[in-house]
């Protein structure tokens, strides 16, 4: 009997393992996608402005539900290429499309203290100028909360009037004299996690190793190098907001009042040079100024209500970040995420089967 009347005429024909794989490859594309997009995403540290508290060479996690997950400005992108291909150095993204920025709820808000990636503000003024969310990613501490005053004296931060805690393991350059009046022995220095980052004798130190260091034998002083107030360094470049009014430095800054969403600032010729990058760059207004007169989308004001929340950002190596105190303040759509763990931390400095940190693995960033 001829059984192959029970055979359905549309039934599809088994892939080939070619499809198979395509399919495959595809699924797991999407879904890498997707997970890097709203759940959660690798980063690694390039830089030592977060030292000690995050190394050169760790890879953290990066939550981005914490916040809510900021939807794709540029939507049409390469797979897990941030802003530029590898290898070819074109762009990885088409700009054609852009999106309103919009942010999916949170579980929280971000906090002082919170170690926060978002993207570089400063993209914004570069000649190969990025849509937002192909900026370049930093990460840093968030000292300051909309509505926050904040102010720097003799480099500790203080906020609405009260200090502000330091990180635990937040470092500052120091100037290390010795009994001799020559260097020290270089196995302290590793003992005690010291950086010479410029080879020029100024030191940087946690605070808990400096007093460790001020015990050891051959040590006449350690003393913290803090810019005096009003003291403006010839060779540094001037702190934000570069302006005459205000003689601060990055040791001896502020009081400075941070935007938030619904707060209305007087405008004059101490707030414009604060906080018309913001205004203009940020929230995307055209701002002339003649004078006392104050000229906003052609109508003359005196005053503006800001659009949305803004943020300040530290790195926990004081004396060795590039962060507000330079470029001023991070607008809330340029929040990526919440660090929340290192899973792998590398040290290329050390032999072969010593450059993982295994002391560091699946550590919580604080």
């Amino acid at each position: 009997m001829n059984w192959r009347f029970w055979r359905k005429k549309d039934r599809k024909e088994k892939k080939s393992a070619g499809r198979e794989w395509f399919d495959a490859i595809l699924f797991a594309v999407i879904a890498a996608t997707l997970i890097r997009t709203f759940f959660i995403e690798a980063y690694t540290i390039p830089t030592p402005s977060m030292e000690r508290s995050l190394l050169v060479g760790d890879f953290l996690f990066v939550s981005k539900v914490n916040y809510g997950a900021r939807m794709p400005i540029t939507p049409i992108s390469f797979p897990f290429a941030h802003h530029t291909m590898p290898v070819l150095g074109t762009k990885a993204y088409w700009d054609g499309i852009k999106l309103p920025y919009y942010r999916l709820p949170g579980l929280q808000d971000v906090k002082r203290g919170d170690v926060v990636v978002f993207n570089y503000p400063m993209d914004a003024d570069s000649p190969l100028y990025r849509p937002v969310d192909k900026r370049e990613n930093y990460i840093k501490r968030c000292q300051g909360e909309p509505g926050d005053t904040l102010a720097l004296l003799n480099a500790q931060v203080y906020v609405n009037g009260k200090m502000a805690p330091n990180p635990p393991e937040g470092q500052t350059d120091y100037t290390v004299s010795t009994t001799s009046g020559g260097g020290y022995n270089p196995d302290v220095y590793k003992e005690l996690n010291i950086s010479d980052y410029n080879d020029n004798g100024i030191l940087t130190m946690t605070p808990g190793s400096a007093q460790k260091l001020r015990t050891y034998s051959g040590i006449k002083s350690v003393t913290q190098n803090v810019v005096p107030r009003y003291y403006e360094d010839p060779f540094q470049e001037r702190v934000f907001p570069k302006d005459s009014h205000y003689k601060w430095n990055v040791d001896n800054y502020g009081p400075i009042i941070i935007p938030k969403k619904g707060w209305t600032v007087k405008l004059d010729s101490l707030t414009i040079p604060i906080y018309k990058r913001a205004i203009q760059v940020y929230e995307g207004n055209q701002v002339q100024i003649n004078g006392n007169e104050v000229t906003i989308n052609g109508k003359k004001t005196d005053s503006y209500t800001f659009k949305m929340n803004y943020y300040w950002m530290m790195g926990d190596n004081r004396h060795d970040s590039a962060d507000s105190r330079y470029w001023g303040f991070v607008p809330e759509d340029h929040i990526v995420g919440k660090a929340l763990f290192i899973w792998m931390s590398w040290d290329s400095n050390e032999s072969f089967f010593s450059k993982i940190r295994w002391s560091r693995l699946f550590r919580g960033v604080k």
